[in-house]
């Protein structure tokens, strides 16, 4: 069963050695699966246990303020269980680890608290203060510390390589279809069910509310959907993202109206996979002006869900 430790300071100088990859894995895309799939082949042939490092924040998401996310991190790590890794260690990127060169790094954390046998990484991999660690940099310290570098050749779709910030601009595009081609799995935002306003409940549409903290979603409008975690099989929905008004500022929001189902979520995880996009965020002069689009929109997703299963 895979370990999930959360924090440096929670990790024991390991007496086992592990193969160890590093990365965001932001949206869990079809490059991540392959560097996955080599970490376990690693570690079956070393008969050593794996583990994934990944951050939290994002790097990026510590750097600058407005910075578009594919996964949240109770998908990243839903995906990494499904997977079967070993361990899966979550680092705080806050300013003191950021300040960590890349040699640091490797010797305090790498080597010493982790045990690295093997470490498997993409062609592309940076690291350390001011992202100074790469391959060729793993190599000239490997020998000294005794481990192996596996490096991964940048994985492409019809010659172009896949990423997630080319993911991010399919999504920012509407291009969902094309984007989930290069995640290899749907385009799924997952999350608590909160109170809300209850103005979908006073005008007939009821929805669930999910306040998405800490992350900003590369999709903004109405959308076509189908829900997990409610029943044993999904159900179709109409969803909208936008932005809404808290204490903090401003957060973006999703709002899942369930065709045919009317139940109490409060409090409930669910799963929310995006098909189609309907049309962009729009403002209403009156609540039946808003009533007769919901009306429309949902209109055309039936007619969708006639046409399309």
């Amino acid at each position: 069963m895979t370990k999930f430790i959360r924090g440096i300071h929670n990790i024991k100088n390991c007496s086992s050695q592990h193969i160890v990859t590093i990365g965001n894995f932001d949206g869990f895309h079809r490059g991540h699966q392959v560097i996955i799939e080599k970490l376990k082949i690693e570690s079956k042939y070393y008969n050593l246990p794996n583990i994934v490092i990944i951050f939290e924040p994002q790097p990026q998401e510590f750097f600058y303020k407005k910075v578009y996310r594919l996964t949240n991190l109770r998908n990243k790590i839903k995906y990494l269980y499904e997977n079967n890794i070993d361990k899966i260690l979550c680092v705080n990127f806050n300013k003191k680890f950021s300040s960590f060169n890349a040699y640091k790094f490797i010797v305090n954390i790498l080597v010493k608290k982790i045990n690295m046998k093997c470490i498997v990484i993409g062609d592309d991999f940076r690291f350390g203060y001011n992202r100074k660690g790469n391959y060729i940099f793993l190599q000239k310290i490997a020998r000294k510390f005794k481990f192996n570098i596996i490096q991964i050749t940048t994985y492409t779709n019809n010659g172009e390589r896949i990423s997630s910030t080319k993911i991010r601009n399919l999504l920012l595009q509407d291009k969902i279809k094309e984007a989930q081609i290069l995640l290899g799995h749907p385009y799924v935002i997952s999350g608590i069910v909160v109170s809300n306003k209850k103005l979908g409940r006073i005008i007939g549409y009821p929805t669930a509310n999910i306040i998405l903290v800490k992350i900003i979603l590369p999709i903004n409008g109405v959308y076509i959907v189908k829900v997990n975690n409610i029943f044993s099989y999904p159900i179709f929905g109409v969803a909208n993202v936008n932005s809404v008004s808290t204490t903090l500022g401003y957060k973006q929001q999703l709002e899942v109206h369930l065709l045919d189902v009317n139940i109490n979520l409060y409090g409930r995880m669910i799963d929310v996979y995006f098909i189609k996009k309907i049309r962009n965020e729009k403002k209403f002069n009156s609540i039946k002006q808003l009533k007769q689009q919901i009306s429309a929109d949902i209109i055309e997703t039936r007619n969708f869900i006639k046409n399309n299963t």
